[in-house]
């Protein structure tokens, strides 16, 4: 399910009517300039909020973890500096705004970082243990 919306200065009514929901995957070509040109860039992530509807002011917020951190952009849904805005995929959610998500990154991402650590601490206790019996062995040869 992909739904793009390629919109000019002049043709605001397509993103009006773009049905834009917390819990819907989007990806944002924004222009980002460049010594004087424009390039694309995409922003690909989860919108968390819309607030203020259809009307001048609308903005949506979008998150994505890249590199292992949670980045957010605020955008403004009218900006002349967004191209285009695709809705990959659609979420049922129960709420209006998923600010909630945030806590549960980092209590999953936290939840890891404990299991890594216990992986490790008991390789490392693998690692310590094989020297020993070798020479327990070569105790018993001799």
């Amino acid at each position: 399910m992909t739904n793009k919306v390629t919109t000019s200065p002049i043709d605001m009514e397509a993103r009006k009517g773009l049905d834009l929901r917390a819990g819907d995957s989007v990806r944002v070509w924004q222009k980002i300039e460049e010594k004087g040109k424009y390039r694309l860039q995409a922003f690909e992530g989860l919108v968390l909020a819309r607030k203020h509807g259809t009307e001048a002011g609308g903005t949506f917020t979008v998150r994505r973890v890249a590199s292992g951190v949670g980045v957010e952009k605020i955008f403004p849904l009218y900006s002349p500096m967004i191209d285009s805005i695709e809705i990959i995929k659609r979420s049922r959610v129960r709420r209006a705004k998923l600010y909630y998500i945030r806590e549960k990154v980092a209590r999953e991402a936290r939840r890891m970082l404990r299991r890594t650590r216990t992986v490790h601490a008991s390789a490392d206790a693998a690692v310590e243990e094989t020297p020993t019996e070798e020479v327990v062995s070569e105790e018993a040869v001799a």
